[in-house]
């Protein structure tokens, strides 16, 4: 989920293992008992949708019992509830949901889409957009209703045509642990606005001895990256530069914003790289008093550490009482792709999925708020219980959230490497992120990839 999950998104490994070798990793869900002809076209329910609509009454595969696969790595839960209320109109299309781990999902996928045997339906994320582009269907859609429909669409336009767009939009802000933070004699009137105030209330959070941690004040050892490929921001400066092809990470902003994180360990002592080394299980078992992360994480501490009560709060920035250029970055959670070499009648039916899956708001509300996420939808962006969520109101409005577009992998894994090199292996900052800037640029150059940081709201204030 935007960035990816937490896990680092690696490269295919496209000769690591053979696809059936693969398969038993995967578990899979779907309605009991098999897909049962359907009959009646005319099933007497409304048409949903506002201008992109969906219209239940017709007959899928001509009626005939069909069995399509749905691939994805992560809500299980709410995914399937798509599958599960399409298959109550459709009784002749099962969907089966079939889930893996996130690496295993893109060593996989790419394999078994190259023929007619692979999912017709899976999940997308936008890191891997070149590699997965070329096996996709273009969705059979109204462009100019989704448009209406749905924020952001223009930014996946390819030739006049879209083969996924976003259901959602999630960013990065702090997590706190709330009886720390009461036992540190902090009350909400201390949340920080800027890095400065975060820097001593991390101070506060932090206990140990004699070099000793036993509670850090803030741990990003799993998250320095993520929080690094958007602090600049702040700055006003942007990823990439004007011509959106190659990456800017080896300049004096991202040096001063890796100073900073690093000089919070090894001048402030609040964390260490030796304490909790992955730091989103050590904020979960009660470790750390704050961390860094984005929206998806809201859902793991309550699945994972539901004794953990927690609370969030923006980013803090440079300077108080004047916006940034903005916050953070942003990225879309993806809708389902269509597997363009699946039979014709599996791809029918999962083109006829897809309109019902952009109309279903309320399964799109579910989503928002399992990744804690800005609706993409228009329907949705004045529903009561995202606005209610504890991330949104934290975040209050994604105005000032800037998205890069479809960033690839390998900006995120090379920054991380790079920040890895640093707080671990002592590497100097100005080599670290050079190093990460050249492979970067090398990528980049062999794909069509460029930023759209131009379309964003506020582009006109970037220095």
């Amino acid at each position: 989920m935007a960035p990816a999950p937490h896990p680092s998104r690696r490269s295919f490994l496209l000769g690591a293992a053979s696809f059936a070798a693969l398969i038993p990793l995967a578990s899979c869900s779907g309605g009991s008992g098999g897909p049962t002809k359907d009959t009646t076209a005319d099933k007497g329910l409304p048409v949903q949708g506002t201008t992109l609509t969906y219209d239940p009454n017709t007959l899928v595969n001509n009626g005939e019992p069909i069995t399509l696969e749905w691939w994805l790595w992560d809500g299980e839960e709410q995914f399937t509830a798509f599958a599960d209320a399409y298959r109550k109109i459709h009784p002749n299309v099962e969907i089966k949901v079939v889930n893996q781990p996130w690496d295993d999902y893109w060593t996989k996928l790419p394999l078994a889409l190259q023929g007619d045997k692979g999912p017709a339906i899976f999940n997308i994320h936008n890191s891997h957009h070149e590699n997965i582009l070329p096996y996709c269907a273009a969705y059979d859609i109204d462009l100019d209703a989704a448009c209406t429909d749905f924020v952001g669409v223009n930014g996946h336009v390819i030739d006049g045509r879209v083969y996924y767009l976003d259901y959602g939009l999630m960013t990065g802000l702090i997590y706190y642990n709330k009886a720390m933070w009461s036992a540190a004699g902090l009350t909400e009137a201390d949340i920080p606005k800027t890095w400065e105030e975060f820097r001593a209330v991390a101070k506060k959070l932090t206990i140990g001895e004699g070099g000793s941690l036993s509670q850090a004040g803030f741990n990003f050892n799993t998250s320095a990256y993520v929080l690094l490929l958007g602090k600049h921001y702040q700055s006003g400066t942007n990823l990439f530069d004007k011509e959106g092809k190659k990456v800017q990470l080896d300049t004096d902003v991202v040096k001063a914003d890796l100073a900073f994180l690093t000089d919070l360990y090894g001048v402030d002592k609040v964390g260490s790289p030796d304490f909790g080394s992955d730091s989103d299980e050590a904020f979960g078992q009660g470790l750390s008093a704050m961390t860094y992360n984005w929206g998806h994480y809201y859902g793991t501490l309550k699945d994972k550490y539901p004794s953990i009560d927690f609370g969030t709060f923006q980013t803090p920035v440079g300077a108080a009482g004047a916006a940034p250029y903005a916050y953070d970055r942003c990225n879309g959670e993806s809708t389902p792709g269509i597997n363009k070499n699946a039979p014709a009648g599996a791809q029918e039916a999962a083109q006829d999925f897809l309109k019902f899956f952009l109309t279903s708001d309320e399964l799109l509300k579910n989503l928002c708020l399992r990744y804690s996420l800005f609706p993409a939808s228009a329907s949705l962006a004045d529903n009561d219980e995202i606005a209610a969520h504890p991330v949104m109101k934290a975040l209050g409005s994604i105005d000032r959230y800037i998205w890069p577009g479809p960033m690839p992998a390998t900006v995120e894994d090379n920054a991380k490497t790079a920040v890895a090199d640093v707080l671990y292996n002592g590497a100097a900052a100005p080599t670290a992120l050079s190093a990460a800037q050249s492979a970067i640029d090398a990528d980049l150059a062999k794909t069509s990839f460029v930023s759209v940081e131009g379309d964003y709201a506020h582009a006109d204030e970037a220095k």
